[in-house]
Order: structure tokens, then C-alpha cells, then sequence
């Protein structure tokens, strides 16, 4: 069987995202693993010879800022707290990066983003340009959260989702995601020994979800092995593969370029900028639900015409994302919708020569065009 860590390795990925958790990281005391964090910078040192350009999406801020303040619950009490924690933590954590990676003749800097930073356009393109030139300066970008000033309405919530984001951002060919389970099963294996593991996921599908659903992860809820399957979403649908491995024991980056024992979600074609960065998004203005025709239409690379639309949910603006979903809450697309949320729910079931007369004027070509949409 061939070896799928092959996708990720120099050669075949010039451009590669790891993803570092908390647990990993950090002991329950509040104290960095050093000693298994310089084998994973050994490993990205080798990388980095080889020609590849690496970023790191790291974890641990608040874990290690709670310890210093003294803060209960580390640090995750209350929101006030957990920002605190951060402020303080996110020294220690880019100062250890740092130390290790500049130990290993490589530089080290620091990018902080919230949601909002990869949710607006204009602010996605900027973090981009940035993360371009540092990568293509050689340096390896220590990312994280800022949770500093995220709240808890806005804010991504796990490094997962962050780490195919920033793919995107980076126009990354790779994402891997160090975990403390070694891939995807198709049941629990803390309960079940007979649970296999999936090498291989070509499609995320319902059987596929329903196998997080079913917590085939170390007990982590929805910032485990759920929060992973939408961070595989999310790169696949730019066309990036994305690894989940082992990060227990040294080495893990050139242990798993040995064996490939992990799961890999294989990237899904190469769409353009834009819409990747549609399909990507966290956040929508609203959701329009469509019937089974217009789904089978989007399906095959149609725009959502008013006819095909059902139900119109939320408030938003003519140029907003919004979500497309089946009548029975299936997400089958994301777009701009070439309308405001008003306007929709008048024409929603309208035949476009019927338009006209509702509106008062000339009516846009589609409720949602083909050019600006991304099926998810």
C-alpha cells in the first residue's frame, strides 16, 4: 500500500501547516514538554533543509499563562480569565518557540488572528500576503488565536479549524494535525478493540461524520475528532490534504513520514482563491433552504435560482455569505447571495419572469450565482 504521508513530504508539499495542541504541549502542571518539543523541532529543522516552507499553529497560551497568575480551572473560569491567561502565556509559549527554533538556525514569528481576520476579505488577503513573505522569507510563523480579545461569540474555538484556515491563507499544499489519537476509526477504540482505523478518506460523507459523532477521539467532545472531520472539510475543500497523526512519543513528524500510520483526507481538486475562501468561512449572514431540484442543479454546477428556493433564515445583506442547505438541513453550498434577506424571501419559489412584477425593477440573474459559490 502506498505511504499517504507521502503527500506531505518536501518534495510533494512546498508548503506545509502543523498543528500543535495544548495537551501535547502542556502538562496538566502548567510545564512545556521541552524535550519532546525540540524532537518535533528537529523534525521541521529537516523539513525546512529539505526545502519545505513550514508554519506552526500552536496551542498552549492559556495552559501556560493560567500557571503563572494562579489561575483556577486553568484559566478557563470565566472569559476574563482565559484572556488574561493568554496575555500572559503567549510570551512564554513564542518565547520557547522561539529559543528551540532558533537553537535549530531557524527564525521564529510571532502572527496572532482572530476569526474576524480569515472571515473578512480583505483582512483574509492581508493575513495572506503576510504569511506569504515570511514563508517565503525562510521564517517559521509561530499562529495562534489571540485570544486575548476573541469572546466566546467570536471566535474560532479550537486550533483545528484555525490550522486548515490558515492553509488556505498561506496556499499551503498540507495540514497536519498532531493529536493524541492516531487517526479516524470507525468506532471508539478506547471501548471498542476491534475499531479500524481509516487510512484514507477521499469524501466526507454522512457515514464519515457520523464516525466522530460516535467520539472516535480521546474524549475531547466537540473540540476532538469533530472539530478535526470540519477542519478536513475546510482543506480538502481548497484542494489540501490534511493528515491526522499521533503526536505522542518523539519524533512524530519523521515517525509518520516512516510509517503513514495516521488518516489522511485527500484534497478535493483546486479551486480558485476566492472560492476556497467561501467554502472555507466559519460564519454566514444567513441559511436559504432549497428544494431537491436545486440541489441536484447546484450539485452539478448550476447557480440557485429563485424557484429552487424554499425558505429564507436569518438577516443579511445583498453581498453576504450565506449557507445553502437541503430542506432536511444538509449544507450543500456556500455563496454571496446576490440579494439582501428581504428581497429573498419575496421571490423565494418565484419564476424569474415573475420577478420583475414583485420587485418594482430589472432582477439579478440567479439568487446566488455559480461564480460565487462554493460547494461544501
Amino acid at each position: 500500500m502506498e505511504n499517504e504521508a507521502n503527500r506531505f513530504s518536501p518534495g510533494t508539499c512546498p508548503r506545509l501547516i502543523v498543528k500543535v495542541g495544548s495537551a501535547l504541549l502542556v502538562s496538566h502542571e502548567g510545564e512545556v514538554h521541552t524535550d519532546w518539543v525540540e524532537t518535533l523541532v528537529a523534525d521541521i529543522a529537516g523539513r525546512a533543509q529539505a526545502g519545505q516552507q513550514v508554519a506552526i499553529v500552536s496551542s498552549g497560551a492559556i495552559a501556560l499563562g493560567a500557571r503563572r497568575l494562579a489561575l483556577p480551572g486553568g484559566g478557563r473560569n470565566s472569559l476574563e480569565d482565559a484572556q488574561a491567561a493568554a496575555a500572559t502565556g503567549q510570551i512564554a509559549l513564542a518565547h520557547m518557540w522561539s529559543d528551540l527554533l532558533s537553537a535549530r538556525g531557524m527564525t521564529a514569528a510571532q502572527v496572532l488572528v482572530t476569526l474576524d481576520d480569515l472571515e473578512d476579505r480583505r483582512r483574509y488577503l492581508n493575513a495572506s500576503a503576510t504569511l506569504g513573505r515570511l514563508l517565503g522569507l525562510g521564517v517559521i510563523p509561530i499562529i495562534n488565536e489571540n485570544d486575548t480579545v476573541a469572546t466566546e461569540r467570536i471566535r474560532f474555538g479550537d486550533n483545528d479549524r484555525l490550522a486548515a484556515r490558515i492553509g488556505q491563507a498561506s496556499d499551503a499544499s498540507g495540514v497536519i494535525l498532531l493529536s493524541d489519537i492516531d487517526g479516524l476509526y470507525d468506532s471508539n477504540p478506547h471501548t471498542n478493540p476491534d475499531a479500524t482505523l481509516i487510512p484514507v478518506v477521499e469524501t466526507i460523507d454522512g457515514e464519515i461524520e457520523a464516525m466522530a459523532d460516535r467520539k472516535s477521539s480521546s474524549g475531547m467532545g466537540s473540540g476532538g475528532m469533530v472539530s478535526k472531520i470540519e477542519a478536513a472539510r475546510i482543506a480538502t475543500a481548497a484542494g489540501i490534504d490534511l493528515a491526522i497523526i499521533s503526536g505522542h512519543g518523539p519524533h512524530a513528524l519523521a515517525r509518520f513520514t516512516h510509517t503513514g500510520h495516521g488518516t489522511v483526507f485527500v484534497g478535493e481538486g483546486h479551486p480558485t482563491a476566492r472560492k476556497a475562501w467561501i467554502a472555507g468561512g466559519l460564519t454566514s449572514g444567513g441559511t436559504i433552504r432549497v428544494d431537491e431540484g436545486a440541489a441536484k442543479a447546484l450539485r452539478a454546477g448550476n447557480s440557485l435560482l429563485s424557484a429552487g428556493a424554499t425558505a429564507v433564515e436569518g438577516n443579511f445583506a445583498r453581498g453576504d455569505i450565506v449557507e445553502i442547505v437541503s430542506t432536511k438541513g444538509r449544507r450543500i453550498a456556500r455563496g454571496l447571495c446576490e440579494y439582501d434577506s428581504a428581497a429573498a424571501r419575496l421571490i423565494i419559489g418565484k419564476r424569474t419572469d415573475e420577478l420583475t412584477e414583485i420587485l418594482g425593477h430589472a432582477p439579478r440573474a440567479a439568487l446566488v450565482h455559480r461564480n460565487h459559490m462554493a460547494l461544501v
